[in-house]
Order: C-alpha cells, then structure tokens, then sequence
C-alpha cells in the first residue's frame, strides 16, 4: 500500500466522522492552521518536526500526511532524513522501522527530491 493510499483510504471515514462532530474537527482545524503556518518558525520545519513526531508516534496516516506537507513546502530528502536521524535517536528500535517509512512515504510525494 502506498502512502497516497493510506491517506485515501482514510478519507471517506474522516469524513463520516467529521458529518458527526463537525465542532471538533473545525477546532482541531483551526489549532492546526495557527500551529503548521509560517511564525519564528517556517512551515517547512514546522513539517520536519511534524514527521519526526509521526514516527514517535508510529502513525502511518500522519506520516503520509506530514510527508506530503514537507513535500509540498519545499524540504529536501536530505533535510527529511535529518529530521528522521533525530526521530531514531529519541526511539531506538522503534524509529528505525518508522523513520525508513517516513523517507519512504516523503520521497513518494517528492519523487524528485
């Protein structure tokens, strides 16, 4: 299953969901616009640090997401893999099964990179 498959195959279930608690999904939306734009911080390290945290968390629909996001924004593959390094370093074995994927799923979005 590919990445873009992932965040497919959730799309419709988010959206039935969100049918059901529209306030919470419109709060979480707007926590999320004020959190990833650009501040002291740009939006590309905001989504450097967002994968980083996917892999903490072992989230494969939030590593699609925030791959596609550091894709989008412009990061390198070398700049994503130094993001996934810090990742490895704060989980051990654990980020080393999630942090291949992150690579994986950013260069699917920036095939260029």
């Amino acid at each position: 299953m590919t990445h873009k498959q992932i965040l497919d195959d959730l799309r419709q279930p988010v959206r039935d969901l969100r049918a059901r608690i529209p306030g919470v999904f419109e709060g979480y939306g707007a926590m999320s616009a004020a959190a990833m734009g650009d501040g002291a911080l740009d939006a590309r390290t905001k989504e450097l640090i967002a994968l980083a945290i996917a892999v903490t968390r072992q989230c494969d629909g939030c590593i699609a997401s925030h791959a596609r996001g550091a894709a989008r924004r412009g990061a390198t593959a070398d700049q994503v893999a130094e993001a996934l390094g810090v990742a490895v370093l704060m989980n051990g074995g654990p980020g080393t099964v999630h942090a291949p994927r992150a690579l994986e799923a950013f260069m699917e979005f920036a095939p260029d990179a």
